[in-house]
This record gives structure tokens, C-alpha cells and sequence, in this order.
């Protein structure tokens, strides 16, 4: 089918960013990214976490540390190694080194239950995992080991990666905060793993060698995605989708001078929209992270005004939350350039009285796992269209399918599935070829991942998800989208949130139930 005419993407003279929009993207490795930063700026600040500051030497030297460590254990090109972690230091040098040492990268939440890990374990074929000696995530790790295909544990100190006086602080409290770990031959300590580095043989290019790889045909990440029926499938992306798409996304920022930024790092790295926009994207462009362990609404208030962070990625509840502490208006924000909403549709309401109280801009983007994080965004400064998730970031092209059959476009002006070609959209699903013939159709010689999500697209190329596929209901033959019924609803202050779904009616066929 041709679809030389259909609008794939805004033209040049609609384009929020012109000036990005024929930006030729670097072809690297992820880990080319952490080197080059470290190369330009080696003291530059990378991680700010609980009262230290981590630079880029610090976090390269304990990767390439790891990576050579990795290679010593036996780990080799393309074998597995999983993150049980939530946000700490190790997550990032872990991360980096095992993918400089040609593995690929297994995200695993904290929250797991032993069934889940030791599912994802098998079905990944991770051979080692890194976790922290806490209590939960040693304990859930030591079970998986004990009874899966898992060879080895690598467990890092929680206290070690503290200012002294809290790592006292937590070791005084004993076996209620810190596990106590049986070490032997599958359960090796983070530090102990970790091979001699010498910066100055580094810098004169006399540093061990690692696996040279093709950032077009190694994979660099197994990436689960849930769904809503079924198990999670492992989204496989390259080297080059999640180089492409934090190249992508810095692309877009129009403020000066990036390294100079500060982003608030309260997502969880463990999730594909933090892994790109928040610690890919600041490493491409040289910038820190101020960096919690976890979300904590309070905690995020005195960080940003801390490090005088200037961008906050974060989900709807996140921004709810920060509207909900008492701190909210004494608080010094005015650092802020802009904060980003994705991860689900954030209510119109929250939005607002957000940027009401806080003086502070809120765009919506979105992506998904298999686009290795970002797809769209609406601009950072200038022309925005609220209610929608913007236009489409540089080198990605879009078409709307017909919501009942994929091989044809949807009429001109009609919502239809969203439909995506660009450098950062998956490989596939790891050993699911019946999920890639269900996600990818092609249409003018070329394939397009199909995202389930119907969309409807303005004439200045901004999108707005009208609903999902599955979830539209059929009253009497017509179309009703559930999110425009919340929509509604969520007008009435007195809602906070609102879902709607269908149920069958024998007289109407299907109608709308709201809770």
C-alpha cells in the first residue's frame, strides 16, 4: 500500500523544533555514550545519591571495573546479566559495564515476588544477577538462585554506597536493614567482582580490551513489558534503538548549555521510560541526576531545591503526590525549566493545578517499552497543545491504521491506530515470533509496530490518544472511547481518579461503567 501522502510526521514549517529535525543521529553503542561524556568532562558530576556526588570517572572506571570482572567470571558476548535493583549507584556502573562487556542487560523491578523473578530469570536465560543486601532483595534473589538456571549472585552493600556517617547509621541497625549473605562461589560480593582499573593506562589507550560490538546487530537490552492478559514478553533493543532515542531526545531540548542541567531522578531506572529519558538521555548529554532510591513525595520537594534540578521526569501519580504534600508552595522551585509526564494520560485537572501552584511547565510525551522509551513530546518551550502528546521526535514517522483492519489506513482525519517506523523501535520479542506477527504490519515497504493505542492527528502534526484498541466499547453499533468518559468525569472536582470500562447489556449491547 502506498503511503508516500499520508502525513507520517509534521513538515518542517510545523515542527516545534525545525532545527532538530534533519539532526544525523550517531551510530554507538550505549556505552560509547558514558565514554565519550568521560572523555569530554571527566569530573563532571553524574550521579548526586543521599549527600555524595558521583562524577563520570567514578561511574566509567567502576564499570569498565565490572565488565573486566564479568569477562574473568566467564560472561560472555550476549550472555544475560540481570539487575535486581532499585535506584543506587551500582544500578548505573552495573548497567554500563555489563553491557561494555557484550551482555545484555535484564531490567528486573524490586518488587518481584520470587515467582516473578524466577520466571523472567528462566524465560531471559539470565546467568547473573546483580542485587543489594537488603533484606527483601537478597532474600527473594537467594531463593531464585537456589531453585533456577541462575549461576551467580552479585550482591552490593547498601551501606558502602552511603556518606560514612549513614552507612553507620544503617550497619547500627543490623539484621532488620542489611541481610545477612552467605558468600561462596554463587554469591560473590559487588567489590570482590570488580577488576583492577588504571585510569592513566586508560586515558593512553592501554586499557584492557573488551568485546568490540556493532551497535546495528548486538543487543544491548531484554526489556519486559506487561500486558493485560498473558506473561510479559522481552522487548529486544539494540545498541542502537537506545543510543538513537537519548540522541533523539536531547535532540528536542531547547535549552542552552546541557550539560549544565540537573535532572530529578526519582523514576525507577529499572523502567524503560527512566533508562531513556532520564539516565541515557542525561548521560548523551553530559548532564547529573539528583537520585532517590525511591519516590518519595517530600524527599523529591527538598532534592530539587537541593541540587537546583532543572528537569523532572515523572508519572501522573508523582505529580498528584507533590500537589498533595504540605510543602508544595514553601518550597524553592524556581530552578525548574520544565517537568515531563509520561507513563499513562496525566488528568487535565493535575496538570493545571500544577502549573498553577508551582509556576512550572508540564509537557506529555510517550512512548513505550518497544520504542525503547520515547516516541513523542510536546515542546519544552513555545507552541504546546495540552491534551496531547505532542509531535513526534526527529527521525520517527507515523501512520493511523484502520481500527478494524491493519492492512488499510484509517480515512483521512479519522482516529486510528497508531502505527510507528523510526531507529529506536524494538528488534522484536525474545522467543515470541507469534507477538512480532501481531505487532508489525507493513505498508509502503516498510514495517511499522503497530501500539495498540488510537490516535487521532491534528494539521500541525500533534497527537492526541483517544483510547486503546481493546478497550473501546460498542453501544448500539457506535464507538465510545472510556478515556473520554474519565475525561469528564474528572472535571467534577470532587473525582480524583475515574475508570471506565464495558459491560455487557442485553439491550444495548455493551455500555459504559464508570468506578
Amino acid at each position: 500500500m502506498d503511503v508516500s501522502n499520508f502525513p507520517h510526521h509534521p513538515s518542517p514549517d510545523h515542527y516545534a523544533h525545525p532545527s532538530a529535525w534533519d539532526t544525523q543521529f550517531d551510530l554507538m553503542t550505549v556505552p560509547d555514550m558514558l565514554e565519550r561524556t568521560t572523555r569530554a568532562n571527566p569530573s563532571a558530576p553524574l550521579l548526586h545519591f543521599m549527600g555524595w556526588t558521583y562524577s563520570y570517572q567514578h561511574i566509567y572506571a567502576e564499570a569498565r571495573r565490572f565488565a573486566a570482572g564479568l569477562q574473568e567470571m566467564g560472561i560472555a558476548r550476549g550472555d544475560r546479566v540481570g539487575l535486581f535493583l532499585p535506584n543506587v549507584p551500582i544500578y548505573v556502573s552495573a548497567y554500563y559495564g555489563a553491557m561494555m562487556a557484550g551482555a545484555v542487560v535484564v531490567n528486573f523491578s524490586p518488587l518481584y515476588t520470587v515467582e516473578e523473578l524466577a520466571w523472567q530469570v528462566e524465560d531471559s536465560g539470565t546467568r547473573l544477577l546483580v542485587t543489594l543486601d537488603v533484606p527483601e532483595l537478597y532474600g527473594t534473589a537467594q531463593a531464585v538462585l537456589d531453585g533456577s538456571g541462575l549461576e551467580t549472585l552479585v550482591v552490593g552493600s547498601l551501606a558502602a554506597q552511603l556518606p560514612w556517617h549513614k552507612g553507620l547509621a544503617l550497619r547500627a541497625l543490623g539484621r532488620s536493614k542489611i541481610a545477612s549473605v552467605g558468600w561462596n562461589s554463587a554469591v560473590r560480593p559487588w567489590k570482590e567482582v570488580l577488576a583492577e582499573w588504571n585510569w592513566s593506562a586508560w586515558l593512553e589507550g592501554k586499557a584492557p580490551d573488551l568485546p568490540s560490538l556493532d551497535p546495528a546487530q548486538d543487543l544491548a537490552l531484554l526489556q519486559y513489558t506487561g500486558g493485560t492478559t498473558g506473561r510479559p514478553k522481552g522487548a529486544m533493543l539494540g545498541h542502537s534503538q537506545l543510543a538513537m532515542n537519548a540522541q533523539q531526545v536531547a535532540s528536542i531540548n531547547p535549552f542552552g548549555n546541557p550539560a549544565g542541567e540537573v535532572f530529578m531522578g526519582a523514576l525507577p531506572f529499572f523502567h524503560v521510560f527512566a533508562n531513556t529519558a532520564l539516565l541515557n538521555h542525561a548521560v548523551v548529554s553530559g548532564a547529573s541526576i539528583a537520585m532517590l532510591p525511591r519516590f518519595d513525595a517530600g524527599q523529591v520537594l527538598q532534592t530539587i531545591a537541593k541540587y537546583r534540578a532543572t528537569g523532572f521526569p515523572g508519572v501522573p501519580t508523582m505529580f498528584q503526590a507533590l500537589l498533595d504534600h504540605p510543602d508544595i508552595t514553601k518550597t524553592d522551585l524556581s530552578s525548574l525549566k520544565v517537568c515531563i509526564s509520561g507513563g499513562a494520560p496525566m488528568p487535565a485537572p493535575v496538570h493545571d493545578k500544577f502549573e498553577s501552584v508551582t509556576g512550572v511547565r508540564v509537557v506529555e510525551g510517550y512512548g513505550l517499552t518497544e520504542s525503547s522509551g520515547v516516541v513523542s513530546a510536546n515542546p519544552y518551550a513555545g507552541k504546546r497543545k495540552k491534551g496531547t502528546i505532542g509531535q513526534v521526535v526527529p527521525g520517527t514517522d507515523i501512520i493511523l491504521l484502520d481500527k478494524e483492519d491493519p492492512e488499510r489506513l484509517a480515512p483521512d482525519g479519522e482516529p486510528g491506530e497508531l502505527a510507528i517506523h523510526g531507529p529506536q523501535i524494538m528488534r522484536g520479542y525474545w522467543n515470541r515470533p507469534d507477538a512480532v506477527a501481531e505487532t508489525f504490519v507493513e505498508h509502503g515497504g516498510r514495517q511499522w509496530m503497530r501500539t495498540g493505542d488510537v490516535a487521532v492527528l491534528d494539521e500541525d502534526g500533534f497527537l492526541k490518544i483517544v483510547d486503546r484498541i481493546k478497550d473501546m466499547i460498542a453501544v448500539v453499533g457506535f464507538e465510545v472511547f472510556p478515556s473520554q468518559v474519565e475525561d469528564v468525569l474528572l472535571e467534577n472536582p470532587a473525582v480524583k481518579e475515574a475508570l471506565v470500562i464495558g459491560v455487557p447489556d442485553d439491550y444495548l449491547g455493551e455500555v459504559p461503567r464508570a468506578y
